[in-house]
């Protein structure tokens, strides 16, 4: 495909983490997170998807069976033996995982990557890289990568709407601090742009970059002020 250069493209990134890595004192640390599912799409400001990639990495995933069968989505792992040998996910190693990042970032001259709660997907990825490496390298994006967080950006435009306000009260989706606020979940905020009240989050990373790109649509659709970056504001 022939990549229009007038465009700005982005990196939309999902994952989905076993969350815990044995001590050496045979303690269980539940603050580790590493990622076996790594879901990413190239995308413009309107959501059009022009690659995407559904990435299964097998040093997670086939190399530590015991942290996979704790992990919180572990009722989805024959989901994923399904898939993998339909070959709609690609099982790769955690290096290949960056080469493949690195070279779609290249490609599409990406400086942005965007996650939904972005502190939690970048934090796994950086964690997943130190741990694999034993910290030789420690961050999995290239030097100088821009990450925007979709929680930010609607917090700061769709979750100010008073139908967005209204649609939360009506259904529940408040907060419980002692002043509420509407909740802003990718799957919750999905539901309201949709208007399909029923959608349940698949709660695997290309099927969520999916949702989550249509979030990040409908805030630069906003042409409102907004935080974007996940560091510096």
């Amino acid at each position: 495909m022939k990549i229009d250069k007038r465009k700005t493209y982005y990196l939309m990134v999902d994952t989905e983490t076993a969350n815990g890595i044995m001590e050496e004192d045979g303690e269980l640390n539940l603050n580790y997170s590493l990622v076996y599912d790594l879901g990413m799409a190239v995308i413009d400001k309107r959501g059009t998807v022009y690659e995407q990639e559904s990435l299964v990495i097998s040093d997670i995933f086939y190399g530590m069976k015991d942290l996979m069968t704790s992990c919180y989505y572990k009722d989805k792992l024959p989901r994923y033996h399904e898939e993998i040998a339909s070959g709609e996910r690609q099982v790769v190693s955690y290096y290949k995982a960056r080469e493949i990042v690195k070279r779609l970032m290249e490609e599409y001259n990406i400086k942005v990557v965007i996650a939904h709660n972005a502190g939690f997907d970048n934090r796994a990825m950086n964690n997943t890289q130190r741990y694999l490496t034993k910290s030789k390298y420690r961050y999995f994006f290239p030097y100088g990568t821009e990450i925007w967080d979709t929680l930010k950006m609607a917090t700061d435009t769709i979750c100010k709407q008073k139908m967005y306000v209204r649609f939360c009260e009506e259904n529940g989706y408040m907060t419980n601090h002692s002043k509420p606020r509407p909740r802003a979940t990718a799957e919750i905020l999905y539901r309201y742009i949709t208007g399909n009240n029923d959608f349940i989050e698949s709660h695997t990373g290309l099927e969520d970059v999916m949702i989550e790109k249509e979030i990040f649509a409908k805030c630069m659709a906003q042409h409102k002020p907004m935080r974007k970056k996940l560091f510096k504001n």
